[in-house]
């Protein structure tokens, strides 16, 4: 029998960008720029924010500079919305510090993915997260990047862990729907869990499996547009949602910009950038696009 989810814990539901880190140089976060952003998200009717993960570039930034960030954002956010604090590091002890300072800070939760660089065992990640969760001050969502990570949290691993009430959900960003589906069937054993998707063409399908909404980049540039299609797959309008799936399509175009693995986080940034809401900097070893790649971007917003 599973105990009860934390009371500090709602289900999430919805659209919850995976906020960019705007910054102004190498190691200054773009004050103004964050403040603009999270307004704009805001406004455009999402559910929450996760910020400190792979669209934040989480990796790539210095630990005073992620805690100012989480500073800044639950600071301007004044609860109106969640805020989902990305904790993940290669060390255990910098991963607790990061959930105490977002603690402080007045985040509602932690998002924590598999340790990377050295490949863990599900055995190991079982103990791990376990290890996590008996000092998180938080309630958790677990976070399946891959690609990114090298290792999956299995369905079997999740099914276990499952057994801590202070795990609040799956953020999934894998891409595949069968994995999803066993997502979904955890539900049978926690209805409570939150089961957010990240790739954002794949959002519609995600809840119509019986998903809980998308974590999806795109919902930096165009908060309403992701909204708006969660809402119409909610209320079965078939018709709004192929236009508006036709249109988070087009929008992905700009993904296609550029050559390295980093153009999901430049071509998001440039785009933010162009509308006027933020810097384009990014964190190095990473650059921004010239002059003939925002103009492709430039495009692409265009058409839209």
């Amino acid at each position: 029998m599973n105990a009860p989810p934390p009371d500090s814990w709602k289900p999430l539901r919805g659209i919850v960008p995976p906020l960019v880190t705007p910054l102004a140089q190498r190691d200054v976060i773009d004050v103004e720029g964050t403040q603009r952003l999270l307004e704009h998200v805001i406004r455009g009717g999402v559910s929450g924010v996760f910020i400190l993960g792979t669209t934040g570039e989480a990796p790539s930034l210095s630990h005073r500079l992620r805690r100012e960030f989480i500073d800044l954002v639950t600071r301007v956010v004044r609860e109106r919305i969640p805020v989902l604090v990305g904790i993940t590091d290669t060390s255990l002890v910098e991963t607790m510090e990061m959930a105490d300072a977002a603690k402080r800070a007045g985040a509602t939760a932690a998002v924590i993915t598999t340790p990377y660089y050295f490949p863990a065992g599900q055995t190991e990640l079982i103990q791990y997260i376990a290890d996590v969760v008996a000092e998180l001050p938080l309630p958790l969502m677990l976070y399946n990047m891959p690609s990114l990570t090298k290792v999956w949290f299995e369905i079997d691993t999740l099914r276990k862990l499952s057994q801590h009430s202070n795990i609040v959900g799956v953020k999934d960003s894998s891409g595949d729907m069968d994995y999803f589906r066993g997502l979904v069937a955890l539900k049978e054993i926690r209805p409570d869990w939150s089961l957010l998707i990240g790739p954002e063409h794949l959002m519609a399908d995600a809840v119509k499996l019986g998903g809980d909404g998308g974590v999806n980049g795109g919902a930096n540039i165009f908060p309403e547009l992701f909204v708006e299609l969660y809402h119409a797959v909610l209320d079965g309008n078939e018709n709004v949602v192929q236009t508006l799936s036709q249109r988070v399509e087009k929008l992905q175009q700009i993904y296609s910009v550029g050559k390295y693995a980093s153009r999901f986080i430049k071509a998001t940034k440039c785009a933010l950038s162009i509308r006027g809401i933020c810097s384009d900097e990014l964190a190095p070893p990473f650059n921004h696009f010239l002059p003939p790649e925002r103009a492709q971007v430039q495009q692409i917003l265009q058409r839209l």
